[in-house]
């Protein structure tokens, strides 16, 4: 990825992952695609949906036949009128008017939207389930579970030829509220590359930050150079300051970002309610 600067803005390096999405101002969102087995749920409820409607509509057409209201010579059409209502039309509708979503993906937390982040509309949702006729229907979801395996966001068929993907709506909580930037260190801040520091030493970095008010000064001090030296592989560039002020600083720098992301997460879910 080629950094991108700007007159007020330091250049910062972004390492582009399977799952994010880059963004108009060059952001990348953490997209959480969901899983297989979520998506298997999702589409076990909308089969059982569809389903329903075949059945009813199959009483409805006998009884409208045994009423004399529909000819016989008109079964046949009847028939296919009402499978192609259920396994293309219904999934079309909902999902286009519901922006990617249906029963079955309320049910799981997903909805449907592009690979580059926008909101599915009505030409991947025809797609889709013209597909789903194949894979959905007259396999019973074989061919959807097989090629799921074998892509990266769990995408079916339909969502390879749509160029759609499955991802969750119910996104993380915000971390919680963590001590600020030491001062002195705004102007570091700004170039700091933190990206690279592994998750469970972060998590240790905040453990340590939040409870370090507590701890005998020794104590304090030992544990703070522990993980300043557990911390400096995966920070550059290094303040010059003491180990304590540099986990402090890390994991400030670490909260903001993970905010600002999360936020910008929230507001593209909540953009993609909104518009098609």
């Amino acid at each position: 990825m080629a950094p991108a600067s700007t007159p007020s803005r330091a250049v910062t390096l972004v390492d582009m992952g399977a799952d994010e999405i880059l963004t108009g101002e060059a952001v990348a969102l953490d997209v959480q695609p969901i899983g297989l087995f979520l998506r298997a749920v999702g589409a076990l409820i909308d089969f059982v949906v569809g389903v329903v409607l075949l059945v009813g509509g199959g009483l409805l057409l006998t009884a409208m036949i045994g009423a004399g209201t529909l000819p016989e010579s008109a079964i046949g059409i009847g028939v296919i009128s009402l499978l192609v209502v259920v396994m293309v039309g219904v999934p079309t509708t909902v999902e286009t008017l519901s922006r990617g979503r249906s029963l079955g993906r309320l049910a799981v937390g997903a909805r449907i939207v592009r690979t580059d982040g926008g909101a599915a509309g009505f030409r991947q949702a025809f797609i889709r389930a013209l597909v789903g006729v194949l894979e959905l229907w007259f396999t019973l979801g074989a061919v959807a579970a097989v090629v799921g395996m074998f892509t990266p966001r769990a995408q079916r068929l339909g969502d390879l030829l749509a160029g759609t993907a499955s991802e969750r709506t119910r996104t993380r909580a915000l971390p919680p509220a963590a001590p600020g930037l030491p001062p002195g260190l705004d102007a570091w801040a700004e170039v700091a590359d933190v990206s690279r520091l592994p998750d469970r030493l972060a998590a240790r970095v905040s453990q340590f930050v939040r409870g370090a008010d507590a701890l005998e000064p020794a104590a304090r001090a030992r544990v703070a150079a522990s993980l300043a030296d557990a911390v400096r592989p995966f920070v550059s560039p290094h303040p010059s300051v003491d180990a304590e002020t540099l986990v402090r600083a890390v994991s400030a720098v670490r909260r903001d970002r993970e905010y600002r992301a999360l936020t910008l997460e929230t507001e593209r879910a909540a953009a993609l309610t909104e518009h098609v």
